[in-house]
């Protein structure tokens, strides 16, 4: 499970902007490799209430994925988009990742 914040950079120190909520698990025998659900909940500016819901299988090492955009709510109602993202530091040892996600929406 999932609830992390949502930040404009990369530096916790960041603004937050929402909230990264959802859940993964292991989705792979042979590779790294994660089942995802995950909601990007707004809570600042224009957009907040708002939600970005994404589904995908993650493999984690390439430098940027490509995910799925399948839900919005609120003021993004209808939106279609997907999200790319990348991993930019990880420590398998604490469970601890710093991942960057930019997100492409298109809504009216």
């Amino acid at each position: 499970m999932i609830d992390d914040p949502l930040t404009e950079g990369l530096e916790l120190s960041s603004k937050l902007v929402g909230k990264t909520q959802g859940m993964y698990a292991w989705a792979a025998q042979e590779e790294f490799g994660l089942s995802m659900v995950m909601n990007f909940a707004f809570v600042e500016g224009k957009y907040n209430g708002s939600t970005i819901t994404i589904i995908r299988r993650n493999k984690v090492f390439p430098n940027v994925r490509e995910v799925p955009m399948v839900r919005s709510s609120r003021l993004l109602r209808f939106a279609r988009g997907y999200v790319q993202a990348s991993t930019h530091k990880h420590d398998l040892a604490a469970g601890d990742a710093e991942l960057e996600y930019n997100i492409y929406v298109l809504h009216y």
